[in-house]
């Protein structure tokens, strides 16, 4: 098969053949050059020093390399054959250290479309990577007449693998004059790829420090509902709206068999929620809609009852070949029953061995901060006092649940150590009780359940009733909002700070109160933004909607010089999972991100860190990989303690951290750290906490800066 006739089509690397006697290749006066390009797809078990593209001839016996990979993994790029005198010889095998070549800057990255770029002459050769030249040799032609004859029947064709050291993908390659723009190229067409999009995992996950996810399963009383969100994007980052449906399945991490259902289970092993009801998930494909997939899962298949084997959530493109990029896996997936989770709590009576739960009556300085909360958002101090009082009587009426799982999650792209001591007590017992009974409230409910228990709560929900300050203790994020939004539209500010209070008493984390607390605010500011964005209701031009955007962020940031850069908003873009058009649906996912930040950045010492350049604290709207990606250099990695400040991605009101920063960081083992960091919205400014806790960590007592 030639380069033309795989144009716009996946090839495995083996199939693929291009002739080099093309159009526009020789001229008038002999060789005159060409350009090639094309999309690789290297797999994970790419080994170095393999061969990508050999050079083939009926003229000669063996194989000679045209493109191949070094012991660094860098591409590398060698003269043609009967073309150049410093050519290779057939059968040439690595290290190649006597042959002529050029290499790439950087790595050629692994299960990711990397776009390769070669250029021919008689005088030279150029190697691009993703559209920028990376390297170029100037060589010495043969004038002999019948090596240009025999470069004529010259090939390139793709490795056949059968060494086992390579597989890959190729994806619209084609043969260009000179004259044309390799660069355009890069930014024309590119191929697409399935991934799983880490900031919308669920707060019913639970990542420990090893990667592993924890999911509460098994039988229909136990198991908790989590989403994931798989998205469609091509090479270049942008997402893809194509129609196109995604089918999720449960195997086994290790080996990727999928999971079979036992015989004392009926269920399938993985269930997915759709219009209400539960389907097993290999029956119900999700569709891909402007380029996101959401999932609304449950796991019923223990891993207890599979030899303690990890799972993984496999999702596929259902309408395509078995390609390992229309393919996205979840990390490690360890499920659990909630009898192994939940440490059972004697009622009435406080002991050591009882089950941890964070009281805002031991921790120390609790009142104080909780006063300075409420004058921040203008809450008075007899709606205080008479909370307290309501706070009081109730304290021993109503049995404490397990601690918030979402206070203590990590961040889903990197391991974020805790910082407050009774939080890292809650998860270190939780993980320790693996013999506790289940005394808690089944969380079984089915997704139409629950839906319409909050319509018929309606503008009569009593925030202060039993069922709903469990509701919302035990279920995630999104269930957390539509409650939030049904109980401020009838609740006044001394029941809001009343339900505030009792949310952390019995989740066991005080980050809730401010998310709480700012909710009005929040959902007022955010209808005023979108009647000014929409002027129909409906739609907006995403174009237009960003001028509003950071006319808002501004002033409820109180930012005078430091507004919303092109970067910012294509992140903040990525989440609201929008293309030209911006709905409803787009702008509150993407509002419930922004606003929790903005609200950060205007404590006064947070942001002076905003508003300054030099040197510059907080490195605006940044994705984990970007962040990961500053602090690598050519030479490898910076020098340890060199740090760069973001706010993650992955956490949206009303999630305890959201508006929280995350210090990425280079520690002491030359490797990459994660680190949240809850604001304190006490008397000790957010800044000040921030900095202490920074030079509190080894590996930053000497900081450094990095340069972008």
């Amino acid at each position: 098969m030639t380069a033309g006739e795989c144009e716009q089509e996946y090839l495995m690397l083996k199939d693929v053949r291009i002739d080099l006697n093309r159009d526009g290749v020789f001229g008038e006066e002999g060789f005159a050059g060409f350009s090639l390009c094309l999309w690789i797809y290297l797999s994970s078990s790419a080994w170095p020093s393999s061969v990508i593209l050999r050079q083939v001839s009926s003229e000669i016996e063996g194989e000679v390399p045209f493109l191949a990979l070094n012991e660094q993994n860098k591409l590398i790029l060698f003269p043609l054959m009967f073309l150049h005198s410093e050519a290779s010889f057939a059968g040439s095998t690595f290290p190649w250290s006597d042959i002529h070549h050029i290499t790439s800057e950087s790595e050629c990255p692994l299960e990711r479309w990397v776009h390769v770029g070669c250029k021919a002459t008689a005088d030279y050769i150029c190697l691009y990577l993703n559209g920028e030249l990376s390297d170029n040799m100037p060589l010495s032609s043969s004038s002999d007449d019948h090596n240009l004859d025999n470069f004529k029947k010259v090939a390139l064709a793709g490795s056949s693998g059968n060494d086992g050291k390579l597989q890959g993908y190729v994806y619209n390659a084609s043969m260009l004059s000179l004259s044309a723009s390799i660069k355009d190229d890069f930014a024309k067409n590119p191929p697409v790829k399935l991934s799983l999009n880490g900031s919308c995992t669920s707060d019913a996950l639970e990542v420990g420090n090893d990667g592993v996810w924890s999911i509460v399963g098994g039988k229909a009383s136990c198991r908790r509902n989590f989403s994931l969100d798989v998205v469609l994007s091509d090479a270049v980052g942008q997402f893809v709206h194509k129609d196109m449906e995604i089918t999720a399945s449960l195997v086994y991490a290790d080996n990727g068999a999928p999971v079979e259902k036992t015989q004392d289970n009926s269920f399938a092993p993985l269930l997915v929620g759709f219009e209400g009801l539960e389907y097993p998930s290999t029956e119900r494909p999700i569709s891909v809609y402007l380029g996101h997939a959401t999932f609304k899962l449950k796991l019923s298949q223990l891993s207890s009852k599979s030899d303690n084997r990890l799972f993984s959530i496999c999702f596929r493109a259902s309408q395509t070949k078995c390609y390992p990029f229309f393919e996205a896996r979840s990390p490690p997936i360890r499920c659990i029953s909630r009898s192994r989770c939940i440490r059972p709590v004697v009622i009435g009576k406080r002991q050591a061995s009882a089950s941890p739960i964070c009281d805002r009556t031991q921790l120390p300085g609790i009142n104080d901060r909780f006063q300075e909360t409420h004058e921040k958002i203008g809450i008075g101090h007899a709606e205080i006092v008479s909370h307290r009082k309501q706070a009081n009587g109730l304290s021993s009426k109503r049995p404490k649940i397990s601690p918030d799982k979402s206070s203590k999650q990590v961040d889903a792209n990197a391991n974020i150590a805790q910082e407050e001591k009774a939080f890292k007590m809650n998860s270190e017992a939780r993980s320790n009780n693996l013999d506790g009974s289940d005394n808690c409230p089944s969380d079984s409910e089915s997704i139409d359940a629950r839906n319409s228990e909050v319509k018929c709560i309606g503008e009569s929900i009593d925030p202060m009733s039993d069922m709903v300050i469990f509701r919302y203790c035990l279920e995630g994020t999104y269930e957390r909002s539509l409650l939030l939004k049904e109980i401020i539209k009838s609740s006044s500010n001394e029941e809001l700070v009343t339900f505030a209070d009792q949310i952390c008493l019995y989740s066991g984390c005080l980050h809730h109160r401010y998310l709480i607390l700012i909710s009005k605010k929040l959902v007022q500011e955010g209808n005023d933004t979108w009647n000014s964005i929409c002027r129909n209701g409906n739609r907006a031009l995403w174009i237009t909607a960003t001028v509003e955007l950071n006319k808002r962020f501004m002033s409820i940031s109180r930012s005078t010089t430091h507004g919303l850069s092109e970067k910012d908003l294509e992140v903040l873009r990525g989440i609201a999972g929008c293309g030209e058009e911006l709905g409803l649906e787009n702008f509150n996912a993407m509002w419930q991100w922004l606003y929790p930040v903005a609200v950060a950045l205007s404590d006064v010492q947070i942001n002076g860190m905003w508003e300054c350049t030099s040197p510059k604290w907080i490195e605006g709207f940044i994705t984990v990989e970007e962040a990961e990606k500053s602090l690598k250099c050519p030479r490898g990695i910076q020098k340890p303690g060199t740090f760069v400040l973001r706010f993650p991605t992955s956490r949206s009101w009303p999630h305890p951290d959201a508006g929280s920063l995350v210090v990425t960081y280079i520690g002491a083992d030359l490797t990459i750290h994660h680190k949240l960091i809850s604001i304190d919205h006490s008397k000790e400014s957010g800044a000040e906490s921030l900095q202490n806790l920074l030079l509190k960590e080894p590996e930053l007592s000497q900081l450094g800066r990095v340069v972008r």
